[in-house]
């Protein structure tokens, strides 16, 4: 009977044992996942950036494969008329309201007026 008895708490130990094996690999997966994702994640940003240094380069390669003796396709020219045409607006103006102009009105007969003048003692 202590021979029975002594398998059956082994095997609740390697139950144990087996249970504890399959977390790790359970959780050693669930890393190697991890890092295999976050190295696809770079390696399509590498590529990416990669790409649009190409297209940089590229843009700027046609940019100044334009010889001397070719002109772009459009200057920007200005006439003297562009800027004393009427303009003509869709909607009116805001209209700002003007300024307050009253005159100032002496309660106190003080003077508060500010000027230069010698003064005699």
């Amino acid at each position: 009977m202590a021979t029975e008895e002594s398998n059956h708490v082994s095997n609740g130990e390697d139950d144990r044992q087996e249970q504890e094996d399959e977390k790790m690999e359970q959780f050693f997966a669930l890393l190697r996942n991890f890092r295999e994702a976050r190295n696809k994640r770079k390696q399509e940003l590498r590529q990416r950036d990669d790409e649009e240094e190409m297209s940089k380069n590229m843009k700027k390669n046609k940019a100044s494969n334009l010889g001397d003796d070719e002109q772009p396709s459009w200057v920007p020219r200005f006439e003297w008329e562009d800027f004393t045409a009427e303009i003509e607006f869709r909607r009116p103006l805001i209209v700002f309201p003007t300024p307050y102009n009253k005159k100032q009105e002496e309660d106190d007969g003080l003077d508060l007026n500010l000027t230069l003048s010698s003064a005699t003692v």
